[in-house]
């Protein structure tokens, strides 16, 4: 296996303990896809700053309004990273949080996310993830 076959594995496995993480609702696990000094732009316009941070405000999210969510993410289907060197890429993905209750979940949940991998001691780790919902782009704009 050639090392761009082994860090597409890799960058795989990331991305799926991310959502395994999120599935089972442990905002540790999921705090340690990132780097210690990771930025974290929420879909609501905030930052968090650093693993410690990210992972104590998704443990809350987790025990509190997205308990029982399901993270489902084209960054487990259909990965296509854009390297900027062998050990920086970007990912941009489609997401969604799905409620635990589908008859409440309504349909305009799809968020696309950017996000800034960086491989450390040959770890690939989230280093910059931004958030926000899916819009149409306005007519002309295409």
């Amino acid at each position: 296996m050639t090392n761009h076959q082994e860090d597409l594995k890799a960058i795989g496995a990331l991305f799926a303990k991310l959502s395994e993480a999120w599935n089972k609702g442990d905002g540790e696990l999921y705090g340690s896809c990132f780097t210690e000094d990771a930025d974290y732009v929420t879909f609501m316009g905030q930052h968090l700053k650093g693993r410690k941070q990210i992972a104590d405000v998704h443990q809350m999210l987790f025990s509190g309004p997205l308990k029982g969510t399901i993270l489902v993410s084209s960054a487990t289907t259909d990965l296509q990273p854009r390297f900027i060197t062998p050990d920086v890429a970007v990912v941009i993905a489609i997401g969604e949080a799905r409620l635990a209750v589908p008859a409440q979940d309504p349909n305009d949940r799809g968020s696309i996310n950017t996000n800034v991998i960086v491989k450390q001691n040959g770890e690939w780790k989230l280093t910059a993830f931004q958030n926000c919902r899916i819009q149409e782009m306005p007519r002309g704009a295409r």
